[in-house]
């Protein structure tokens, strides 16, 4: 940063509003962003929503992820949450709070991020409004809004015994990706360093491929929705860990997961274990042909929600925030 370059604490809100609008595409809702709120076209008459949050230091390190990085992250994880219901998204309402000192520039990145990871993920949704604050912790919180398009939501409370257990999408990329940031860029006291471009370049091709999908994940939302329209019992967005998650869909659908080990990968504690790939975990009637690969069957309510070839899964089973949340800020 140079001494000429402006910070969000330089300038009003409205031009650091200016500086966001300016990298986004054009509105097609019937009010877009500009007036105190936005007006959507939801022919369907029903809206799925959904919020998340990334907060410097527990969800991102500023010395491993770009701007552009942040905001494609912002808008992954909470378009694979509106997906995971059957909905198509639709809009981000995207609240920033930031430091003064923050640049101007970062937040143009940002904003880059944003409307690349729509383009790519959901093309049709856009960022429509959202706020502006000041904050000594950077954090980026996203309320995405999804239409049904006529469809049923898909809840994680439909799974029925003998259905097929399906993932759609990777499964402990994205956690080797993590392990790698904490293994290959902290320093000696475990501070985090700048991923350079000589740093990357280190990497062999799947430790890079497993970084960039830790740094921006790539929910399949397309194949989400397509396996909604093949008639998904259940449905959620793995970003947990797939163990955990399925628990999750287990005690909402009173029944017991059962996955195939030899489905799962070569590494299945990683598969299991892992996080924020983002994909989907879906269970469908017997038979129908769906989206994703098949690693188990959904059986009877036992005495566990998931088992692995037929046993308790006791491994590791993902993130959970109230348990494994690192306060440090990075």
């Amino acid at each position: 940063m140079t001494d000429a370059e402006p910070t969000v604490g330089d300038l009003s809100e409205g031009q650091v509003l200016r500086g966001i609008l300016d990298r986004l595409p054009a509105s097609t809702a019937p009010v877009g962003p500009g007036d105190d709120a936005a007006v959507l076209a939801v022919p369907d008459g029903r809206v799925v929503a959904t919020t998340d949050t990334l907060v410097h230091g527990p969800d991102f390190r500023l010395a491993w992820s770009s701007a552009v990085d942040l905001g494609y992250k912002a808008a992954a994880v909470n378009l694979a949450d509106v997906a995971a219901m059957g909905a198509r998204p639709i809009a981000l309402l995207v609240a920033l709070a930031m430091p003064d000192e923050t640049p101007i520039a970062f937040v143009r990145g940002l904003a880059d991020g944003l409307a690349q990871g729509c383009a790519e993920l959901a093309p049709g949704c856009a960022v429509e409004g959202g706020d502006l604050t000041v904050s000594d912790t950077l954090t980026i919180a996203v309320t995405a809004l999804g239409s049904l398009e006529g469809r049923a939501p898909v809840r994680r409370s439909g799974a029925r015994p003998g259905d097929a257990v399906h993932v759609i999408g990777e499964l402990g990329v994205a956690a080797r990706g993590l392990d790698l940031l904490f293994t290959r860029f902290t320093d000696a006291a475990g501070s985090p360093v700048a991923v350079t471009p000589e740093g990357r370049s280190a990497l062999d091709p799947a430790d890079s491929y497993a970084l960039d999908r830790q740094l921006r994940p790539r929910p399949p939302i397309a194949d989400a929705l397509r396996a909604a329209d093949a008639g998904a019992t259940a449905m959620m967005d793995v970003s947990d860990g797939l163990a955990l998650d399925a628990t999750r869909l287990a005690d909402a659908s009173m029944v017991t997961i059962a996955f195939d080990a030899g489905a799962l990968g070569e590494d299945v504690a990683l598969a299991l274990g892992g996080g924020e790939d983002h994909g989907f975990l879906a269970t469908f009637p017997e038979g129908v042909v769906a989206p994703g690969r098949r690693v188990g069957t959904v059986h009877p309510r036992g005495e566990v929600a998931v088992t692995v070839d037929g046993r308790p899964w006791t491994g590791h089973a993902g993130w959970d925030p109230y348990r494994d949340w690192d306060a440090g800020r990075g």
